[in-house]
């Protein structure tokens, strides 16, 4: 299985390697290692010199990492509901839109993971539709992605980012969270 780190912290390395779980294609990350990654994506926050007025957390997947990061920086979390996957089921979002695109407030939206591209790029699409004239180079700016895992071979690009895979080279990795299967112990 191929798995790249994009961490700067030696100690998130080790602890990845000491508390993932590995079965056949399935890596299973533990509670532990996800406070870990989001303690790293506020770090990679902190050195780009970047900070969100509010962040927003994707259900389901993203809610414990932007919970994590919005009491970090003792800021606001809002949600959205974007499921394109496990009960597609999406939610547009016209206030969000227009804080990012039209009043430049800085928004931090966060998933659990950037695997191809879809939720990102639905986000991007559905708020350009709602706003009208959206400034166009917000993306990046001032409205900005992260994930604890990202896709290398994803359609859209995050900001931050913690753990890297690429389903070109191991189309048959699948990631599973701690909320995913919660009742069920890896260790």
């Amino acid at each position: 299985m191929l798995l790249y780190y994009l961490c700067i912290d030696t100690y998130c390395k080790v602890c990845y390697n000491i508390y993932m779980k590995t079965e056949k294609n399935k890596v299973f990350y533990t509670w532990r290692d996800v406070e870990a990654m989001t303690l790293d994506l506020i770090r990679s926050i902190d050195t780009s010199e970047w900070r969100p007025d509010y962040v927003v957390g994707l259900t389901r997947g993203g809610l414990h990492a932007a919970n994590l990061i919005s009491q970090w920086y003792n800021i606001p979390m809002e949600t959205l509901r974007v499921s394109l996957r496990d009960h597609a089921n999406t939610e547009s979002n016209a206030w969000m839109a227009e804080d990012g695109l039209q009043t430049g407030k800085k928004i931090l939206i966060v998933d659990d993971i950037n695997d191809s591209g879809a939720t990102i790029n639905w986000i991007r699409d559905d708020w350009h539709a709602s706003v009208y004239n959206g400034n166009q180079e917000a993306w990046g700016n001032n409205i900005r992605f992260a994930t604890l895992v990202d896709n290398g071979a994803s359609d859209a690009d995050v900001d931050y980012s913690c753990v890297g895979i690429n389903k070109l080279d191991d189309p048959d990795i699948w990631i599973v969270f701690p909320w995913e299967d919660w009742w069920l112990t890896h260790e």
